[in-house]
């Protein structure tokens, strides 16, 4: 999520939650436009009306930004899904708003995912950040989900799936319909991401893992919305 920066220039040291804040936000945006080389840090310090003296008392350098940033961005994700699965659910009522709200925080944050897809690239070629986000954000979810699959399939709920398996093919379910929107857009001759197309996407999700995951796939019909 991306929020606006106060019309008040916050370029001091008195308001140091929210000078921090606006320039994450400021540094969100460039980053996920620009990627971390094409980034600059007197861009960031504008949108967020700071003066990069400030920009740099908080994060020393551009990396440090860009690992705030990711931290920022993991810590809100992980703080929407451990809600969910804190619920008092059963186990496929809980599977199922955990892949709605993942969906929805996905749609709803395009610089976050775009973001985040940068940095899944640039771990390939090394990344200072991609352990601690593992160690911090993945696993901690990770863990949780296994736990769920684990209770469904011993109530009977869910097949007997390996949840190794399953939680990647889950993700890269929703992930990969916006990483693959431009080409889908010149291939389908929609846009798949106007809201009606969005919608249409997030039932046949939660279509295709009931399909997967349940003995019985009727269970969808008591998706949470």
């Amino acid at each position: 999520m991306t929020a606006t920066a106060s019309s008040t220039r916050l370029g001091s040291r008195r308001h140091p939650e929210r000078s921090r804040n606006a320039i994450l936000q400021a540094a969100i945006r460039e980053f996920a436009q620009q990627g971390i080389a094409g980034a600059r840090t007197g861009s960031i310090a504008r949108a967020a009306r700071v003066n990069k003296a400030l920009l740099y008392y908080y994060f020393k350098d551009k990396e440090s930004l860009y690992g705030a940033a990711l931290d920022h961005i993991f810590h809100q994700l992980r703080q929407h899904m451990m809600e969910v699965l804190d619920r008092d659910l059963p186990p496929g009522a809980k599977m199922l708003a955990y892949v709605a709200t993942y969906f929805d925080f996905i749609a709803s944050h395009n610089f976050n995912r775009n973001l985040v897809q940068m940095e899944m690239m640039r771990a390939g070629h090394g990344s200072p950040h991609l352990r601690r986000i593992a160690k911090e954000y993945f696993q901690p979810l990770f863990k949780r989900l296994g736990e769920v699959i684990r209770q469904g399939i011993e109530s009977g709920e869910f097949r007997p799936v390996s949840a190794a398996q399953f939680i990647p093919s889950m993700v890269a379910l929703i992930v990969f319909y916006f990483v693959n929107a431009p080409i889908m857009k010149s291939v389908m001759g929609f846009d798949p991401l106007s809201p009606q197309r969005i919608a249409e996407r997030r039932a046949a999700v939660l279509d295709f893992v009931s399909a997967a995951l349940f003995k019985h796939p009727a269970h969808l019909q008591g998706a949470q919305k």
